[in-house]
């Protein structure tokens, strides 16, 4: 293959969309490229195996530096999916949009047409909601939309005791009003995971003009007279390359796409040089900006009541395939992350600052904990409003070496105080009556905190990376960003970049559905297309005429 069209280097959860859909024109011919292996593995397809691929080989791990003055932690590793698929294919499956203000925000800091009004079509055009539809929700989209399959008696108890705290039932997250307490919508149809990879690609791949390489690592994009021409890659220990005559798109994640960037000469021309790298384009930008969501878990160990530490055991897990197998019920149907709350930790801010997730077992997630006797729940928080910024560089020309990766979590005050009240609101919660009376002792953390400075020095040292990174290859209109509003990377034609890394505000919440809307948007942008408008109210937007059937 010496030449085509497109070439898409990330296989995640928004090269899968973009690659998917640019080959639905049967006169180009598109290349994605993945570093990861493909998404066989069977713990990928079921809601209820999540614990297995939030952990496992599928993932990579990158140490993370802490900020000056804060004390370095066990939780100093930020992992990132790798296989085809994404995050989509590995992740909780929890699927949150953030608030409308979130896109609002991103159009009043350069990114001119992506408000929420923007937006809103493409979520719509990428769901296939099984319970809800009109001006906020899509039926007709790729991605399966739905309840959990199973809802455990536990979540019902913890959304009775959030609501004895005093937060409102929300039945949707996505509607517009994100606070309150409710069930968690997850990417799963008919039972299983619906990744942007089962989605959108395994489809699309019966086309003969769309070609996935997985297990290929791409070193370079090739730079010619300011253009894209191409990528060097390897694969199998062979070096070659491959060239366009059209684009390049990078959608490698918020570590590694500024780290190709940067390999191929796009970033501060200091810093360039500094590592031997000839400077094809000077942006300051790329690599700051960088935010996550900051994390932390309250487990309990219970009395009197089972969780899903039951099916740890064999008979249990035997009996868990069956109840899947007849009924589509049972653990293996739900995403073991039924439930969760939007509460405001700031009294002053008009918007939900705070996250919770309750997981009905405890050991689930890489850095939480088992408990003595195995039947635990865990209650994770997070403050989804971050004002500190980070940075992703270099550490040297080689593109096998790992990158610096500095989140300067915590930096502001701001976001260490939102933390403490989200450890307050979490601990007031699991004593309400409701909840309370199937509680034996909190287990993580053991010990108890005399006063808020004592807490706040715990979660410097405890909290831990809650994987939302973005921000890296900041979208916008000013020198301060890496890619103009129609993601074409600044000074270089024929090269552009769709991933998390382009958002120039994290999205409050989970940051895979924000990731899909990426996918769609772009899409249409590369090829061309107008913009989605906006639909009336109670109507679904026919979107078939605007697609090229292969």
């Amino acid at each position: 293959m010496k030449s085509v069209n497109y070439i898409v280097v990330g296989g995640g959860t928004t090269g899968c969309i973009i690659a998917a859909r640019l080959s639905e024109d049967p006169s180009v011919t598109v290349v994605l490229v993945e570093e990861g292996p493909p998404d066989s593995s069977p713990y990928i397809k079921f809601p209820g195996t999540y614990y297995k691929t939030s952990q496992g080989p599928l993932l990579k791990r990158y140490p993370w530096e802490a900020a000056a003055g804060y004390p370095r932690g066990q939780n100093d590793t930020m992992i990132q999916a790798s296989v085809l698929g994404g995050g989509s294919s590995v992740n909780g499956m929890v699927y949150i949009r953030g608030n409308p203000a979130d896109y609002d925000g991103w159009e009043q800091a350069g990114a001119a047409g992506w408000s929420y009004r923007d937006v809103l079509p493409y979520f719509r055009r990428a769901e296939s909601n099984a319970d809800f539809c009109g001006e906020q929700h899509g039926i007709d989209g790729p991605v399966g939309i739905s309840f959990p399959g199973y809802i455990h008696p536990l979540t019902r108890k913890w959304l009775q005791a959030c609501q004895q705290y005093g937060m409102s039932y929300t039945a949707d997250f996505n509607g517009g009003d994100q606070e309150g307490c409710g069930i968690y919508q997850i990417a799963v149809k008919d039972g299983l995971r619906s990744s942007s990879a089962s989605a959108y690609l395994r489809p699309a791949m019966r086309r003969n003009n769309l070609h996935v390489w997985t297990g290929v690592k791409v070193t370079r994009v090739l730079i010619e007279q300011g253009r894209a021409v191409g990528i060097r890659y390897e694969r199998g220990g062979i070096r070659a390359e491959l060239r366009t005559d059209g684009e390049v798109i990078v959608s490698s994640g918020t570590i590694n796409t500024p780290k190709l960037l940067m390999l191929s000469g796009i970033g501060g021309a200091a810093q360039l040089r500094e590592h031997g790298i000839p400077v094809q384009a000077d942006l300051p930008a790329v690599g700051r900006n960088m935010q996550d969501h900051l994390e932390m878990s309250l487990v309990y160990q219970l009395k009197g009541v089972d969780s899903y530490d039951r099916y740890k055991k064999p008979a249990w897990k035997a009996w868990a395939a069956l109840q899947y197998l007849v009924a589509r019920s049972g653990p293996i149907a739900s995403n073991l992350i039924e439930a969760g709350a939007f509460s405001r930790g700031s009294r002053s801010d008009a918007l939900p600052d705070l996250q919770y997730f309750f997981i009905v077992g405890a050991g689930i997630e890489e850095g939480t904990d088992s408990v003595p006797g195995g039947t635990g729940c865990t209650l994770n928080f997070e403050h989804v409003r971050p004002r500190s910024r980070g940075t992703v560089s270099l550490r040297s020309g080689d593109p096998y070496a790992l990158p610096r990766i500095a989140p300067n979590y915590m930096a502001e005050q701001y976001d260490l105080d939102r933390l403490i009240e989200g450890f307050t609101i979490g601990t007031e919660i699991m004593t309400q009556p409701a909840f309370s009376a199937v509680v034996e002792r909190r287990h993580y953390p053991g010990c108890h905190f005399k006063d808020r400075e004592a807490l706040g020095a715990y979660l410097r040292q405890n909290a831990r990376a809650a994987l939302h990174p973005v921000g890296t290859c900041r979208m916008g209109s000013g020198d301060d960003s890496v890619v103009a509003p129609d993601l074409r990377v600044r000074g270089i034609e024929g090269l552009r970049v769709a991933d998390a890394s382009i958002m120039p505000n994290i999205p409050s919440g989970n940051t895979n559905a924000a990731c899909t809307m990426i996918g769609e948007k772009a899409s249409d942008i590369i090829r061309g297309f107008p913009a989605l408008a906006s639909a009336p109210s109670g109507m679904v937007e026919d979107t078939k005429a605007r697609t090229v059937s292969a």
